[in-house]
């Protein structure tokens, strides 16, 4: 049985129905080229604990992203019909996620990423009917976890973060995880658009430990450098 969409999305849903790709990024997505890709953004709800959103921890040993925080998703492939058909065959591969339990209700203007070339198409999903997930492949996936909205916005959580390359951007730490670069660019812009987003202190700045330090976005051209968090 499907459930209904909660209340809550309602502003998230009304916003994103004009939202463009500058609402996400100054950078201008290539029309041509880059590596087509796509990531489910997936909203669901716990009992007692409200709004939640899926991330995953990149294996350490992966070529592009690695140890990163990621939405689920990757790379299309020839068969795929479209986006969303990428972000929900990547999500049963890399965690087990059933697409019968999703409804698809947005694909998001494609984003950009310099430092792989990967243009990305955000697809956000709705988790109506939520069940145990765990990364399929150690080899991709590290961990994966349910973080809470509500965590996210809190202030004591929210900060930016400073490669030793220098380059800097938003960040979230939640349920020990510390959610930084393009993911936190895109659900920083989402909190945003849902009214969920609260006054936090953007003068906080950590430097990323060494273990979470892949290859660093070039400065002022990562579209986590210029989302909502900046």
């Amino acid at each position: 049985m499907t459930r209904p969409l909660p209340p809550w999305m309602d502003p998230l849903l009304a916003r994103l129905g004009t939202a463009r790709s500058e609402d996400f990024t100054p950078l201008h997505t290539p029309t041509s080229g880059g590596r087509q890709s796509a990531v489910l953004v997936l909203l669901a709800e716990e009992p007692d604990v409200g709004p939640d959103v899926l991330v995953l921890q990149r294996a350490a040993t992966l070529r592009n992203h690695a140890g990163q925080p990621a939405f689920p998703g990757g790379a299309a492939d020839p068969d795929d019909a479209d986006a969303t058909a990428t972000a929900l065959r990547e999500a049963n591969e890399e965690v087990g996620l059933d697409p019968a339990t999703v409804t698809v209700l947005a694909e998001l203007p494609k984003l950009w990423i310099p430092v792989s070339d990967f243009v990305v198409t955000p697809v956000l999903g709705w988790w109506h009917r939520p069940h145990p997930v765990h990364p399929r492949e150690p080899a991709e996936v590290a961990h994966v976890a349910r973080l809470p909205v509500a965590e996210l916005v809190d202030p004591e959580n929210r900060m930016r973060v400073r490669h030793p390359s220098g380059w800097t951007g938003p960040a979230f730490s939640a349920r020990g995880m510390l959610v930084w670069g393009f993911t936190a660019g895109v659900l920083a812009t989402i909190l945003e658009m849902g009214g969920w987003a609260r006054p936090w202190p953007r003068n906080r700045v950590l430097d990323l430990p060494p273990a979470s330090a892949s290859p660093a976005p070039s400065a002022g051209t990562d579209p986590a450098d210029e989302l909502a968090g900046r």
